[in-house]
């Protein structure tokens, strides 16, 4: 075949734009993770959030289900009845230790792809205890997970940046290294990689095959970094586009090693604002 391309040079040029063209844009699945609306959804019940989310003009949304709220039938029927489609749902890491059939049973109602466990407990700083104990339920979970025809996941929040016992790395790596990339994967949330003090562009590049979504969100201009506790203040929560990341890169990277999914997670004081003003910079982001 490669004579072929060296032959007919125009074959190549239509090889290399049939795989540019084949790359996801990143503009086709820019949606949004439920838990930027949890104060409205708290004060008004979840109708009202995803019709806002509807108007808003999402068709993906990052969800999930509650031991007390609607059953993962009743929360279909909503997403259903407005088009709106669930690739990916949270689970805690204590509902997948208490029951974690059920976990599987509701994002196979939901119709997601993809179950990510967004936290895990530590009451004091994270530690390579607390990281090694992960390592072996992610494992566990990840091969359930794959058997049922899912993919089981993480999401970094912060506290993992801490220093590991190898030079210039974090726990981050030590867990990422150490789990099935057969059955556990990960979404990166930009602001708190950042906030962290780690740079997204080089950890998208250096496990290029694990991430598979992103939360997008911006940290304010002046916010300080560095630190891995995974907690800051609402108020260095931006609109996307507003703040220190640098959007072309983080999302260009994102889109060269394959990730698919783009999910807006604000975190700001008033989300009913800046949710738009997000999706405005993205949908017209060019890179």
């Amino acid at each position: 075949m490669l004579k072929s391309y060296l032959r007919f040079p125009s074959l190549l040029v239509t090889a290399t734009l049939l795989v540019v063209t084949a790359r996801a844009d990143f503009h086709d699945h820019l949606g949004i993770q439920l838990w930027s609306l949890h104060a409205q959804t708290m004060a008004k019940g979840l109708p009202p959030s995803l019709d806002l989310i509807k108007g808003w003009g999402f068709t993906e949304v990052e969800g999930g289900v509650s031991a007390t709220g609607p059953t993962a039938t009743q929360v279909r029927a909503e997403f259903d009845a407005r088009g709106l489609t669930v690739p990916s749902v949270h689970a805690s890491y204590e509902q997948m230790t208490k029951d974690l059939p059920a976990v599987i049973r509701d994002a196979k109602i939901l119709g997601a792809k993809f179950v990510i466990c967004p936290w895990i407990p530590h009451e004091s700083a994270f530690d390579a205890a607390k990281m090694r104990e992960a390592v072996a339920n992610f494992n566990k979970w990840g091969a359930a997970f794959s058997a049922a025809g899912l993919r089981f996941g993480y999401h970094p929040h912060g506290y993992e940046f801490v220093p590991s016992g190898t030079a210039g790395e974090t726990l981050l790596d030590d867990l990422i290294k150490a789990t099935n990339p057969a059955d556990v994967c990960y979404e990166m949330d930009v602001f708190w990689a950042f906030h962290a003090g780690g740079d997204p562009v080089k950890l998208l590049q250096k496990y290029s095959t694990r991430w598979v979504a992103l939360h997008v969100k911006d940290i304010r201009k002046g916010a300080p970094t560095g630190s891995p506790t995974g907690s800051a203040p609402a108020t260095d929560n931006v609109s996307v586009g507003t703040g220190q990341i640098d959007w072309r890169a983080v999302i260009g990277t994102a889109e060269k090693i394959g990730v698919t999914y783009y999910f807006i997670e604000d975190e700001t004081t008033a989300p009913l604002e800046n949710v738009p003003a997000s999706l405005a910079y993205l949908r017209a982001l060019k890179l």
